[in-house]
């Protein structure tokens, strides 16, 4: 069960809502819609599954809907037709019908929402603002100040913890919105363009500092941009708005390397694939390459083979008859210990190391990268010829 779905929802902003919704079935535009009715098109046939531990990132350009739709998970805006689940205590729940009382607990305590201008109370202090949502649930002090001081330092704030929140700088006061949201333990954060009142280096920083909160508590997170940069960096899943319409869902790679429309080409023509692109997507399978017994061979010669245990691990390296050094490079940034770097041979890293990361790799080695995915098992070799191919692809498309 996906943490939130829409279905095929519309949303209506003004009185004569039944004409509009049969204008949006025969497939009128926003602006047709508003000269005819004076009804203004929110979202239309909104259809999109948000898995649990995924970010997807909203994006458009300014009116697009991306906003609007956000608001309908936790039903600041009403839905005119359609179905908004939300996973809640284990239920599908329809957030856009359930009752009062089933949509106050949801807000208490599944979805939290991080506003774009912080939405900070000024007469509290960081810790008082940060353990609101828990002091409208009646949590005891003594639980309450644990609960507080334990996101406070998740987010490098405990120093500031009795100061004012116009005592901190933009940067810090987006970070007690984000303790603010984690403090309350919800599911599903929802994300206004949280980041988009900051200096660019701040900005930047925090992207950091959200995908590193993310790897240690897995939530799900529902994040509206207009920064394509911003949504490449931090989306799993990218979902591209255009007049109250998606108009395309997928993978950054997705995205960049097929593009369903003119709308979405024009919005990553001048994207850096480096930045984007990932060992998946230029790859050379695992199941293509040459196999000897328990061994793969990674060259045309025969005479440089990897050695893969029974579940499809590679364990050693062999280059003709001498036993070569692996080295494994950490996480999707493909960091590596220099003292390995200088004496390995060849080089295992995961299976979705950014393009960008498999390049510095290279520096490192004449070898393929063996791309290995979660459990360890070889998913495919990326060499220099995989790098160039991915590449002119792009160039290309």
């Amino acid at each position: 069960m996906p943490a939130v779905e829409f279905r095929n929802i519309d949303i209506v902003f003004g009185t004569d809502q039944k004409r509009a919704l049969k204008l949006i079935d025969e497939g009128r535009t926003r602006e047709e819609i508003l000269s005819t009715t004076g009804a203004v098109l929110g979202a239309a046939g909104v259809s999109l599954a948000v898995e649990r531990g995924e970010i997807c990132v909203l994006m458009g350009l300014s009116g697009s809907g991306k906003s609007t739709i956000l608001r309908a998970i936790n039903r600041l805006n009403e839905v005119a037709r359609g179905e908004v689940i939300v996973e809640h205590k284990g239920a599908a729940i329809d957030v856009a019908h359930c009752d009062e009382g089933t949509l106050r607990d949801i807000r208490m305590h599944t979805v939290s929402m991080v506003f774009q201008q912080f939405g900070l109370l000024p007469w509290r202090t960081v810790r008082d603002n940060v353990g609101f949502g828990l002091e409208l649930r009646g949590m005891p002090a003594a639980e309450r100040t644990r609960i507080v001081d334990e996101k406070l330092a998740m987010v490098g704030l405990t120093n500031w913890a009795e100061k004012y929140t116009n005592e901190l700088s933009g940067g810090m006061q987006q970070r007690v919105g984000l303790a603010r949201a984690f403090a309350t333990d919800a599911d599903i954060l929802l994300m206004d363009e949280p980041f988009s009142a900051l200096d660019p280096l701040i900005r930047d920083k925090l992207q950091d500092e959200l995908l590193d909160l993310q790897r240690r508590i897995h939530k799900t997170i529902v994040f509206v941009s207009h920064d394509l940069d911003e949504a490449l960096k931090l989306g799993n899943k990218i979902a591209i708005m255009e007049g109250g319409r998606i108009v395309q869902a997928g993978t950054a790679e997705d995205i960049l390397l097929r593009p369903a429309n003119e709308y979405v080409a024009e919005f990553v023509k001048h994207m850096n694939p480096l930045n984007v692109l990932r060992g998946t997507a230029v790859m050379r399978p695992a199941a293509s390459l040459p196999r000897d017994g328990d061994t793969v061979v990674l060259d045309k010669a025969g005479r440089v083979r990897v050695k893969i245990d029974d579940e499809g691990r590679p364990i050693s390296i062999d280059l003709d008859g001498r036993a070569g050094l692996l080295a494994t490079a950490d996480g999707d940034a493909g960091t590596i210990d220099d003292r390995l770097a200088i004496a390995c041979d060849c080089i295992v890293a995961p299976v979705d190391l950014r393009l960008k990361a498999a390049i510095e790799l290279k520096r490192h080695t004449d070898l393929p990268i063996l791309l290995v995915d979660d459990l360890g098992r070889l998913a495919g070799l990326c060499d220099d010829d995989e790098i160039y191919r991915g590449l002119l692809r792009r160039l290309d498309g």
